[in-house]
């Protein structure tokens, strides 16, 4: 994981079968958008997380593409039904290749 990048994600520990649950995860991430330049004048090259995604149980939950306007630490929110326990992963790609990765559980009763 590259240098100052962590990804942090809040999901409910337990739901009942079929309850939509609020799901949110923020990365922390400098997201520059290649448009500023350095106090020497050299263009600083754009880094930004350019997708999200989130699967459960291997299915795909969300698939965002993320432009350079967004903002540094990129927050989101968003809903997903739970059918059954099982795990999220989470996967958030940056420009230069790297790929982050979190994963929680959630149980149903």
């Amino acid at each position: 994981m590259a240098k100052g990048v962590k990804p942090r994600v809040k999901v409910p520990k337990k739901a009942a079968a079929g309850e939509t649950i609020t799901i949110k995860t923020l990365i922390s991430h400098k997201m520059e958008s290649g448009q500023r330049k350095d106090s020497d004048g050299n263009v600083i090259p754009r880094s930004i997380i350019n997708r999200f995604t989130c699967d459960f149980n291997g299915e795909n939950v969300i698939d965002v593409t993320l432009e350079p306007a967004i903002s540094t630490n990129p927050f989101l929110e968003f809903e997903a039904t739970v059918p059954e326990a099982g795990e999220f992963h989470f996967t958030w790609h940056d420009d230069d290749g790297s790929v982050y990765e979190e994963k929680k559980e959630i149980a149903v009763g």
